[in-house]
């Protein structure tokens, strides 16, 4: 499988500074959304320094990848998930020493919703937090991550109706996030890979003005920077109260490898020459 992405991060209409961050990574097939918590504290940065130390330890930890690859047996899959969990923490404990040493960083902290292909058939999703992933397949969309907040704990539970939560002025606080503490509860879990299907990593500044059906209906056709962009205009559009990320991931057939050119056989006047020129 061939994977291809695409992403834009924006500011919005109404925030001075993006604590918005994302990395793609094709080759490896490791995608990553943080959205920075803390303001005075630096939310901005704790986002980057956790993407940046997730992509890190994945890039030095690969090897388990390959052995997935090659041999797909469920104890190399288990390899795998502890290393995208010990991946994330990495970047839990970065975060949260930083904060502990420089007192202009303290107390900040960051989600982290993540996409790692483990082999052609299988990705490995990480997550912490309320930025999202969603699937889109066959003209079904899915989220396939569940938000840690505290408006979802208590829809869960039935203590309030998905119309209370709508209004609730709690329905941006999160109960999880990277950097908070020195450790983190991750939930990883694994989905099938298909060919055709694309995946959409999102900060809430996305998702929190777009219902289920609108991601289907925008990231189910078209290039995709096209793709993203058309996210991050709509979420402008409707306000633009928060940053913004988008990050398309396509999933499509590698395509088979040209055979080498045969050459041509070395004719004989060629021969002699180089014979005279010894």
């Amino acid at each position: 499988m061939r994977l291809r992405s695409h992403g834009i991060s924006h500011v919005g209409r109404v925030r001075a500074v993006n604590e918005d961050a994302f990395h793609a990574n094709d080759g490896v097939g490791f995608y990553v959304v943080a959205d920075g918590v803390g303001g005075r504290a630096k939310g901005e940065v704790a986002s980057a320094l956790a993407v940046e130390e997730a992509n890190v330890y994945v890039l030095q930890e690969k090897a388990v990848l390959t052995l997935c690859q090659k041999d797909p047996v469920p104890e190399h899959f288990d390899e795998a998930r502890r290393m995208l969990e010990n991946a994330i923490q990495h970047a839990c404990y970065m975060v949260h020493g930083m904060g502990e040493v420089d007192p202009e960083h303290q107390g900040m902290s960051t989600t982290v919703s993540t996409f790692l292909a483990v082999d052609d058939k299988t990705a490995l999703l990480g997550q912490v937090g309320d930025s999202r992933v969603y699937r889109y397949r066959g003209g079904e969309t899915s989220q396939l991550t569940e938000d840690h907040t505290l408006i979802n704990y208590h829809l869960k539970r039935g203590l309030i109706t998905p119309e209370e939560a709508a209004t609730s002025p709690n329905r941006n606080v999160i109960t999880r996030a990277v950097g908070h503490r020195d450790y983190v509860q991750v939930d990883t879990f694994f989905c099938d890979l298909q060919e055709g299907d694309r995946y959409l990593l999102c900060s809430d500044g996305l998702h929190g003005y777009l219902d289920e059906g609108e991601v289907g209906f925008i990231i189910g056709d078209g290039a995709l920077p096209d793709v993203a962009r058309q996210l991050v205009d709509l979420a402008n559009d409707r306000g633009g109260k928060d940053n913004i990320t988008a990050l398309v991931v396509e999933c499509s057939k590698r395509p088979a490898a040209t055979p080498a050119a045969k050459k041509d056989p070395e004719p004989d006047w060629h021969k002699e020459i180089k014979k005279r020129w010894r």
